[in-house]
């Protein structure tokens, strides 16, 4: 069971690091993760008391790999979608890192202590250039190839170019809570903290503009108190009633969240006309029709990962299937998937990642493990419906759901995938 000191070192700096090297940007995500993978096979070769107990959820991941390469042959462009899917082996490989990593070392842990202090960084900097207009290092707007990267009055952060500061705390946010109300619950003294730091959290998802992220955040939160007992049952309808009360006061406690939240969308649905418009005019309207139309000309495997844009881009080059509308992807996640992977397609990817987050459910129930629940409700939240996404197999998208995923595995000796049941 002892490993080498040094030997262990190298990953447990590198998993600490991960936020930081999302933060600067999907190249250093990428080599992060690609050096996690190789040095999961490096341990994994080099010793031969390995044993993976739980190897049904590594079948099942293998599958869903051996399903994507299928789906990049019968793209409509091999090209587009080949090096993300091809790419994919290394999450599996990140998957069993992070459990073995656990697994032989309890004090991994404190992994999560490096990862929260990273997480509040990025948090305090929200909050400093919403009222400021500039970030801790006193950047704003900047231009690349002298284009000026403006997205409006939304907080961007220390990703400079991407709307993303709200989906990088959301992606971490229960973890973090995971971690921290672990230790509260049992403090009397300090157990109002762990309420106040929730609020702070879902404050600074809705303060960078991101409706989206601050929604699921808050059906998010709903959801994980019901799965901890960090509250006595009797009192966590109270709980719910503040969350939502604090939710719609942050709302109209700012003007520009009020505007995000409630004006912005109300002045489109105020009479009929405005309803109508709206209905005609949204391009979130317009991307969910495009994304349907494509998957019913493409009903069973659909286009393939990544080239929704290659459809409707092309279409519209040449004038036809005018419902289609061009963009990346349709920005909403059961759109992209019948899109890119039509019924087959889609139910293959969700049956699998359904299956493995709810085999598991009574372990993580009985648990009680906070960081594992919180782990498996950001993985729920992705899949609520309606609202907008972004791509799912994106690379900073898949990084945030895997890191998840694979910490819900790993944290609780029941579930995870080195340990004997």
């Amino acid at each position: 069971m002892k490993m080498n000191y040094i030997k262990m070192k190298i990953p447990t700096i590198l998993l600490s690091i991960l936020p930081i090297s999302i933060i600067i940007g999907s190249s250093f995500s990428l080599v992060n993760l690609s050096l996690l993978s190789l040095y999961f096979l490096f341990i994994y070769f080099s010793k031969n008391n390995i044993k993976i107990e739980d190897t049904k959820s590594v079948l099942l991941l293998l599958t869903l790999y051996l399903y994507l390469i299928f789906n990049s042959l019968i793209s409509l462009d091999i090209s587009s979608g080949i090096y993300r899917n091809l790419g994919f082996i290394r999450f599996i490989l990140f998957f069993l890192m992070i459990n073995y990593l656990f697994f032989i070392n309890e004090k991994s842990l404190n992994i999560l202590k490096t990862w929260s202090i990273i997480f509040f960084i990025v948090l305090i900097d929200i909050y400093i250039e919403r009222y400021t207009g500039s970030n801790i290092f006193g950047l704003g707007k900047i231009e690349i190839d002298g284009v000026s990267q403006d997205h409006g009055p939304r907080v961007t952060s220390f990703f400079r170019n991407e709307p993303i500061a709200g989906a990088f705390i959301c992606g971490f946010t229960f973890i973090v809570l995971g971690y921290i109300l672990s230790f509260l619950k049992s403090s009397k003294k300090f157990k109002v903290l762990g309420f106040i730091i929730i609020l702070v959290c879902l404050a600074g998802i809705m303060v960078t503009g991101e409706r989206s992220n601050g929604l699921k955040a808050l059906i998010g939160l709903l959801i994980f108190i019901s799965f901890i007992d960090y509250v006595k049952l009797k009192n966590r309808l109270f709980v719910f009633l503040g969350i939502i009360a604090i939710f719609f006061f942050l709302v109209n406690f700012s003007d520009y969240v009020k505007y995000r939240y409630i004006d912005q969308f109300y002045s489109k649905i105020k009479t009929q006309d405005d309803r109508e418009n709206f209905i005609n005019n949204s391009l979130y309207f317009k991307l969910y029709k495009s994304g349907f139309y494509v998957f019913k000309n493409n009903p069973w495997f659909g286009v393939g990962n990544k080239n929704y844009r290659v459809e409707t881009c092309v279409a519209k080059k040449k004038s036809i299937h005018k419902e289609y509308w061009c963009q990346t992807h349709p920005h909403q996640v059961y759109f992209e998937m019948l899109s890119e992977h039509g019924i087959i397609g889609t139910i293959i990817i969700l049956s699998i990642i359904f299956y493995l987050i709810f085999r598991i459910i009574r372990k993580i129930i009985d648990g009680r493990n906070y960081i594992q629940v919180g782990s498996m409700v950001f993985l729920l939240i992705n899949f609520v419906p309606v609202l907008p996404s972004g791509a799912f197999f994106n690379n900073f998208n898949i990084t945030l759901f895997m890191i998840n995923f694979s910490l819900m595995y790993a944290v609780n000796k029941e579930t995870n995938i080195f340990s004997k049941k």
